[in-house]
Formats: structure tokens, sequence, C-alpha cells
């Protein structure tokens, strides 16, 4: 069984850049930033995710985690961990957001340079510059 947990973390690779920081952000709530400059195409974090199914994201749909979840592969959502809920969206977004069904694990990517201070984005509709409308008043 140790080997297996071992297996198991080095799989999962849960990787949080140390210079991240989660501040307030005007009419958004909180959101994700940068202390130093990241280059594009930097991978900038990794977590693992729990999975839940389409019966109990009818469940989630009833609470504030609704804003918080991913669409997963079928009917499923799933609920990252880490700094990954707390990304604000934008439709022309500096980072984006894949998936890893295998895993069970998603990762953010830059998609241009980002300069220390700046909020980092993902477009929630999944690529990182699609224009169409989210579920809120995006501002």
């Amino acid at each position: 069984m140790g080997n297996n947990r071992i297996g198991i973390r080095k799989s999962l690779k849960c990787m949080l850049i140390p210079h991240l920081y989660i501040a307030s952000v005007k009419d958004k709530g909180r959101g994700v930033f940068t202390r130093k400059k990241i280059a594009a195409e930097t991978i900038i974090e990794t977590a693992p995710v729990v999975v839940m199914s389409a019966e109990e994201r009818k469940l989630l749909d009833q609470t504030r985690l609704h804003d918080y979840i991913f669409e997963w592969k079928k009917n499923d959502c799933c609920m990252a961990l880490g700094y990954i809920p707390v990304y604000n969206h934008s439709y022309t977004s500096n980072c984006e957001y894949f998936m890893d069904y295998d895993d069970n694990t998603m990762f953010i990517k830059s998609v241009r340079d980002i300069k220390a201070g700046e909020e980092l984005t993902i477009n929630y509709n999944g690529d990182w510059n699609e224009g169409k409308k989210v579920w809120f008043d995006a501002k």
C-alpha cells in the first residue's frame, strides 16, 4: 500500500507557483495575482479535481458552488482544488485551463507574458479568447 500512495502522489504532481496570491477584485470578489512576471506558455498551476456525477451536479447547482465547478466529460462536473476555482473570467484572458481526464487533474497555462502584480484570468468558456456570453454579467 505504501508504494501505491507514492505512485499516486507522483502522478498528481500538484504544483502551485509560490509567487501567486489571492486578493480582492472590485466587482468580482477574489482573484489570483502574481508577484513576479510569468512568461508565455508557462504552466502556472496543476491541481487535482474532485469529479462529481450529473446527479450530484443538480445539487451543486442549487448552491454557491455552482460558480466554482467546471464541466467534466459527459454530464459530469468537477471541483478543482488549489487556486483554480478563484481565477476570474475574462473574454480575453491571459491564461487557459486544460483538463487531464486520465489523471483527474487540471492545469493553468499562460497564453502571453504576464506582468508582476497582474491578475491571472481564464475564459470560463474554455478557449482563452472565446467571446460567447457566460451565465453572469462579466465586467
